[in-house]
């Protein structure tokens, strides 16, 4: 490229794994000689490269959901930084799952690694952008009452901004206010560690039943002393008297296969891999019914292989009805109750019971996220598909995000310790009284002072509080794909505006995109293709416009 020092100038709004993972793609395009970019990033939160998810303070009990075996998030050839095996300080255990404090230190010194490369000229804000405008051929950010800029490219990397609470949460947060009730997070879980030190002997709710929820029951009992030991629960004498974590369908999700022997018999072969790759790509395009028939049609010899090959009984039938009932109404095929579906999963994470037809099809899904989203992303999928292929994915997570096996242990000794409680854990009644919330179920009822929320909302635009947002929605630069989803970006990440016209030089990554992108939770994928598409397009647009 060859341009003048310092004709690229570009913004990153948002510095976790995400703007890290578009830094380093950015950098391992250019030439030789070329000049040196100058990049501002603007980020309150202090850890650049981790960001709050992978903040390197947080709790060691806060795990994350890939084991060591599953963590490619290589790092470029040019970084000195090595994988995250090798910069450990020990050797691990491919089948355990590290802290996500630990990434995120590692994830620090990739940033820190990219700051002193020679390609960037790097400057750190830690502040919030409040607002944006077009200024002649850039970009201008402020941040309080100061305009920085102009910028040739600006990349909105934002993560989980904060949104508006929906109703239930709303209520609660006023009810809060005005009684003896506590209405708490799950995050940050160091500050969650230090409150609950102050619950013991009082019950507890948590709302939601995913992977937080595990994080939570850890911060409520380890944090406070208690152990585990030989599949048994020691408690300290401080945790709360009762915990009552609770869904809308109350069933805790499936975890990981235990070991790599156990993960590999879900292997797809190559040729399947590549059948399921083309498959994708068409159904990106496609109308909902065809859509659903191509994902079915690559899917089902798939499963049927791997359940026939180690001890179930299925027919392609069955399995093709268990997809198209997974399409309607993710998880109605399974009818046991909570603790019976922890149980069934801990069976199927040992490969102590032949692999059912869901968990087989969710650790396919797992394998196949890099070709789901290969398929996916840069493609303009029609809204419904869109809505149909999300809602699929979305589903699929209680099996392809599944929590260790380990979790999962943690939570039957827990209900066996009798501090966890899971009668009201399928959506129960909930109502406001002066001492916190009156649960109840059936004939189950509690009444708890503290309720822990451990649920992530969902990446609904309007809904969000931040300014920055907030204003890009109100001018007609953001705008959804369609009512439901995120928002409309091209394939290298440019925001589509209510014209739909993709904007230059401003470029959104993330989960505020899903919709136009799936599968965008995934650590993987802030290092991923989505990332090289947008430094390929911010060349390829200095290039075309000296």
């Amino acid at each position: 490229m060859n341009k003048a020092e310092g004709s690229l100038r570009i913004a990153i709004v948002g510095m976790g794994p995400r703007g890290l993972g578009a830094l380093e793609a950015l950098r391992a395009l250019r030439c030789e000689g070329d000049a040196p970019i100058r990049v501002d990033v603007f980020d309150p939160f202090p850890a650049s490269g981790a960001g709050p998810n992978f903040d390197p303070d947080e709790s060691q009990l806060c795990l994350l959901n890939i084991p060591h075996r599953d963590i490619s998030i290589r790092p470029p050839e040019y970084s000195r930084i090595g994988s995250f095996a090798n910069w450990l300080p020990h050797d691990p255990d491919p089948d355990a799952f590290p802290a996500r404090a630990d990434l995120g230190r590692y994830l620090e010194d990739r940033y820190e690694d990219l700051r002193g490369q020679e390609t960037y000229r790097l400057t750190r804000h830690a502040c919030r952008v409040d607002a944006l405008k077009r200024d002649g051929d850039g970009w201008l950010l402020q941040v309080s009452d100061q305009w920085h800029g102009p910028y040739d490219e600006v990349l909105l990397t934002l993560g989980q901004p904060k949104v508006r609470p929906d109703d239930q949460l709303a209520e609660w947060q006023q009810h809060a206010d005005g009684s003896r009730g506590v209405l708490a997070q799950a995050y940050p879980a160091a500050r969650l560690a230090e409150a609950a030190a102050e619950w013991s002997g009082k019950s507890i709710a948590i709302r939601g039943m995913g992977l937080s929820a595990f994080d939570v029951l850890r911060v409520l009992t380890c944090a406070q002393g208690g152990r585990f030991e030989n599949g048994r629960y020691i408690p300290s004498g401080r945790e709360p008297e009762r915990i009552y974590p609770f869904s809308l369908d109350g069933k805790p999700p499936f975890p990981k296969p235990a070991t790599q022997e156990i993960d590999e018999r879900f292997t797809p072969t190559e040729a399947e891999t590549n059948a399921f790759t083309d498959a994708m790509a068409k159904a990106a395009e496609a109308d909902v019914t065809t859509a659903k028939l191509l994902i079915n049609t690559a899917i089902t010899p798939v499963a049927l292989r791997v359940l026939s090959d180690h001890g179930a009984e299925a027919s392609a039938d069955r399995v093709l009805d268990w997809l198209e009932t997974e399409w309607d109404q993710p998880g109605a095929q399974e009818e046991d109750g909570p603790l019976d579906t922890l149980l069934s999963g801990m069976a199927l994470a040992e490969a102590k019971a032949p692999p059912s037809i869901g968990y087989t099809v969710g650790q396919l899904w797992r394998k196949w996220q890099d070709q789901i989203r290969a398929g996916y992303n840069p493609a303009k999928t029609p809204p419904d598909t869109a809505k149909a292929l999300l809602g699929f994915d979305e589903g699929l997570k209680r099996y392809s995000y599944g929590p260790p096996l380990s979790a999962s242990r943690e939570l039957l000794a827990l209900i066996e310790a009798d501090l966890v409680d899971l009668a009201l854990a399928t959506d129960p009644e909930i109502e406001t009284v002066s001492d916190g919330w009156a649960l109840s179920k059936g004939d189950a009822s509690a009444t708890v002072g503290v309720m822990v929320d451990a649920v992530l909302p969902s990446p609904d635009l309007g809904a969000v509080r931040t300014p920055l947002v907030s204003q890009l929605l109100d001018e007609g630069r953001l705008t959804p794909l369609t009512e439901g989803l995120s928002a409309d970006t091209a394939a290298d990440g440019r925001i589509i505006d209510a014209q739909g016209q993709p904007a230059h030089g401003l470029c959104l990554l993330g989960r505020l995109a899903l919709g136009s992108v799936v599968a965008a939770d995934s650590l993987h994928d802030c290092f991923g293709e989505a990332s090289r598409r947008w430094a390929r397009g911010v060349l390829d647009r200095q290039t075309s416009h000296p």
